[in-house]
């Protein structure tokens, strides 16, 4: 299996380490930083994880991403396991996308925009076909009418892949 070159990771742990710093890393478990619906936290120690994929996100978004896996996650990513099993957690790291002041034709990350996050408990969310969702801005967790719109956007485009939308980057 081809794994991204050591420029492109170097490109994805400087990515993730600076929203790690922007958007508040390791607010933990803490039930005032818990999203509303899902009870989601931030996960501890989520910088050190492997990357799944980087993405860009077209306007009107327009952002650059990162997403990153928990042990759990990658090993079924890499053993192409569908459903995830209990215990994957997935988070996604976002930046607006701003033209690098260096080099013109490159994209590089700008202003932090949200950190988020899926675990996957089939027991706690079996309503949400096993998935909790949490979206949090500055380490605090957005507002419940934007966890209300999680579910539905995963389960209208990619039910077929276990509500994942992230396929692992080769």
């Amino acid at each position: 299996m081809r794994r991204p070159s050591l420029a492109l990771a170097g490109l994805v742990a400087t990515l993730v380490g600076a929203a790690g710093t922007a958007l508040g890393a390791g607010a933990g478990s803490d039930a005032t930083n818990a999203s509303p619906i899902y009870g989601v936290t931030i996960p501890d120690g989520y910088r050190g994880w492997e990357l799944v994929a980087p993405a860009l996100e077209a306007d009107p978004l327009n952002e650059l991403r990162a997403v990153v896996g928990n042990s759990v996650a990658i090993e079924a990513y890499r053993a192409g396991t569908l459903p995830f099993p209990d215990g994957t957690v997935l988070v996604k790291l976002a930046w607006k996308r701003a033209q690098s002041p260096e080099f013109e034709p490159a994209s590089v990350p700008g202003a932090a925009t949200t950190v988020q996050v899926m675990v996957k408990d089939s027991k706690k969310y079996a309503a949400t076909g096993g998935w909790g969702f949490g979206r949090f801005f500055d380490s605090k967790p957005v507002d419940e009418a934007q966890h209300q719109s999680c579910f539905a956007c995963h389960a209208a485009r990619v039910q077929g892949h276990d509500y994942v939308f992230t396929r692992f980057a080769p």
